[in-house]
């Protein structure tokens, strides 16, 4: 178990290069898919020469993926990258307590929506946990982009009701600051439903014993036909609701999430091997009722 209402474990600082692909993450996580069920919705980047094919900030899309291949599977401490700035812990009331989970922003017409696990926010034997802020960009104490307060989350009803390991996922819409969006400041990842297995992905969470992010590029697993997993070091106690990201897009700075830290063992008994529930068809119908 990752992250939710009692893990409080350690993790090392690690980074990944740019990049939306290869990621390893040790750690825990799950997958889920399969045929869509009710949802439960309850109130509440690098230098280089640029050639023909670079990006305006020199580098193209083939050199990305080099630079993250010969970091697979190495978790490092993450950098303030845009991309980055999209992941943030997860606190109960404000920042000055203990951060136990992590979310990230996902692209929304009312452009407000952020992803993470279902056990993260959901206890079916208690309820929705409430209170809750997003702190993007989180690091030793300092919040650059604001404490975000979550209004209202939507995990499915067969988590509600059963914990369902694969439909582990919750999407949280974040109350405005200042007249302004969550994703008019940041940006956000486009949501990646069917994308399949053995995808080049990043994963960035916040261990709950530290205070700055750590990050792990690796290819993800067939875990089962419902679970995808990835190997990557010290992804340890509030690390769930990692965003699993592919598809780094230079120009935008963002990528496409197509998974979180949780489903099986709600992300995974070890450190060193993560999961998420697979997103299919039932992550698609959640996101619809989200921003239904």
């Amino acid at each position: 178990m990752r992250g939710g209402w009692s893990a409080r474990v350690v993790a090392l600082g690690v980074l990944v290069a740019l990049g939306g692909l290869a990621a390893g993450c040790g750690g825990s996580s799950g997958d889920g898919g399969g045929g869509a069920s009710p949802a439960a919705t309850v109130g509440g980047s690098g230098s280089g020469g640029a050639g023909p094919t670079a990006t305006a900030h020199g580098w193209s899309k083939d050199r990305i993926k080099a630079a993250v291949a010969k970091h697979a599977g190495t978790t490092r401490t993450a950098k303030p990258t845009p991309l980055n700035a999209l992941v943030g812990a997860v606190f109960t009331h404000n920042s000055d307590g203990d951060h136990f989970c992590t979310a990230s922003v996902v692209d929304s017409a009312g452009l407000n929506l952020v992803l993470t696990a279902a056990h993260c926010v959901y206890d079916p034997k208690v309820g929705q946990r409430g209170d809750l802020v997003f702190v993007p960009g989180y690091r030793e104490g300092d919040t650059p982009n604001g404490v975000w307060q979550l209004a209202s989350i939507t995990v499915d009803q067969a988590w509600a009701d059963s914990a369902d390991p694969d439909v582990d996922v919750a999407f949280a819409v974040v109350l405005p600051q200042n007249g302004q969006q969550i994703q008019q400041v940041l940006g956000a990842n486009t949501l990646g439903i069917d994308r399949g297995h053995r995808l080049p992905v990043k994963v960035t969470g916040y261990p709950s014993s530290g205070e700055v992010p750590i990050t792990c590029a690796n290819t993800t697993a067939e875990q089962s036909p419902t679970q995808q997993r990835i190997d990557c070091p010290d992804y340890t106690g509030g690390t769930s609701g990692s965003p699993w990201v592919t598809d780094f897009d230079p120009q935008t700075r963002t990528g496409t999430v197509v998974g979180v830290i949780g489903g099986y063992q709600e992300g995974g008994d070890t450190p060193d091997t993560s999961y998420s529930s697979y997103f299919g068809s039932r992550v698609q119908a959640l996101y619809d009722r989200a921003t239904g």
